[in-house]
């Protein structure tokens, strides 16, 4: 047992400090929103300005499928829940292959097809019954098709556990289990395609479990009947699924990570919900995506992962974390950096470690060379989702003038700096901050410190 912690704590110690940037992940490109660029931006921009290699999509927008053509980056599509009962004909399913793949593949390489979204946790009777069957018309339809490299899968919701605290403890819903998840893995195993599932530690956060849920240092779990013990809430989950599978004889099957994220803002009351903990969560996720560390009971092996989500989308219902979850705002700006931009910017992924007090006083200004659009992105994303005052800098305020976008942002930066904690991380707005000691305060206007 302590030789398997100190396993654990090396392993974790390689991943926090030995790898400096994330070379590859997957992101799930989401289009709820009417203030977003057009999908053949969206493809262009990843493939040139980052290292994001696997977009998945909610729907089958021949658009979006049409712009992923030439760039090497892997398309996973999702066929909408109503359509599951016709997909269970094969006739229907070779159809519909014929019509919705065919025209784009392999000039787009689509990766998955995805038959529907969290239906055994969303779905109608038509839909649970017909799910499996539907799976397997469509995987025999593109192999008749000769597309042998797709796969077809289908994402759950980890409402499918019964539980999952501790992971040796974890089982399917018991309902579930004979009719609908057994001929599925069975289905997975036949097809090699991976079992895929969305463990978001955000949604089972309380107060008393943040470090736990958040990657950062806490006593851990301990799982008696393993011997393991468990840092994180996402290793945990993603253990939870892989003992379920087992107890049914399917631990041999690979397991996709569908969903999994944090917002970076949130209604007031969401603490919880910030730029720095949806930056660390993230970091940490998409680090174990690609070193391949895996989990206390599935060492060294390598997840496809895909964050939720590509940018903030402003017509997603809910409260405001559900419309905070991106790593982009609509302009391409990041809201944080986890190291996938192919120019490195400050930050690059780097453990994002507290600054060390000074004696001195610090404050947080705009970098010499960033430009006046990059400067005005910061100002609108702090004064609307950042939660910055930011009446200083309008008409009559001390800092109005000079009524110049590097004059205000600098004033709005520090703020967003001082209100967020002295770290490097909360000054980093997307490489176009830095910490300095000179205090920039002029006339009326006083910068906190």
């Amino acid at each position: 047992m302590a030789m398997d912690t100190f396993s654990l704590f090396i392993s974790t110690l390689f991943i926090f400090f030995h790898i400096t940037a994330v070379a590859s992940i997957g992101v799930n490109y989401g289009t709820m929103g009417n203030n977003l660029p057009p999908p053949s931006q969206v493809a262009q921009f990843l493939k040139t300005q980052t290292t994001i290699n696997r977009v998945k999509i909610f729907d089958m927008n021949p658009d979006i499928i049409r712009a992923f053509a030439n760039t090497n980056i892997s398309l996973s599509v999702t066929i909408p829940n109503g359509l599951i009962p016709q997909l269970a004909d094969l006739a229907t399913a070779r159809s519909w292959v014929g019509a919705n793949i065919r025209p784009f593949y392999p000039q787009t390489k689509i990766e998955y097809i995805l038959v529907g979204s969290e239906v055994l946790h969303w779905g109608d009777a038509a839909m649970v019954n017909n799910l499996v069957p539907a799976m397997r018309s469509l995987h025999h339809a593109v192999n008749k098709a000769g597309f042998t490299a797709i796969k077809v899968t289908t994402q759950h919701s980890l409402g499918i556990l019964n539980s999952s605290r501790p992971p040796s403890s974890a089982s399917f819903q018991f309902g579930w289990q004979q009719y609908f998840l057994t001929p599925m893995l069975e289905y997975h195993r036949q097809s090699k395609s991976p079992f895929m599932v969305n463990p978001y530690p955000y949604f089972a956060w309380n107060p008393s479990d943040n470090n736990f849920a958040l990657f950062r240092p806490n006593p851990g779990l301990f799982d008696r009947a393993t011997g393991k013990n468990y840092t994180n809430a996402y290793d945990l989950l993603l253990d939870a699924v892989f003992v379920s599978m087992k107890k049914l004889g399917f631990g041999d099957v690979q397991i996709a990570v569908g969903e999994t994220g944090w917002p970076s803002a949130g209604d007031p009351g969401q603490w919880q919900c910030t730029v720095a903990n949806a930056r660390w969560h993230n970091l940490n996720v998409a680090r174990k995506a690609e070193s391949g560390v895996g989990t206390p009971l599935m060492p060294g092996r390598k997840f496809d992962t895909f964050l939720f989500s590509l940018f903030n989308e402003n017509l997603k219902p809910g409260a405001m974390d559900e419309r905070s979850f991106g790593l982009f705002r609509p302009d391409f700006s990041a809201v944080y950096d986890i190291g996938i931009m192919r120019q490195a910017q400050a930050g690059g992924g780097a453990t994002p470690t507290p600054v060390t007090p000074t004696s001195g006083k610090q404050w947080c200004v705009p970098k010499k060379g960033a430009t006046d659009a990059s400067l005005q992105s910061n100002i609108n994303w702090a004064c609307t989702s950042g939660g910055v005052d930011c009446s200083a800098v309008k008409a009559g305020g001390p800092c109005f003038n000079p009524n110049t976008t590097r004059s205000h942002a600098a004033y709005i930066m520090n703020a967003y700096y001082q209100a967020k904690g002295h770290q490097d991380f909360n000054c980093d707005f997307s490489g176009t901050g830095v910490v300095t000691t000179s205090d920039p305060s002029y006339g009326a206007c006083k910068y906190t410190a």
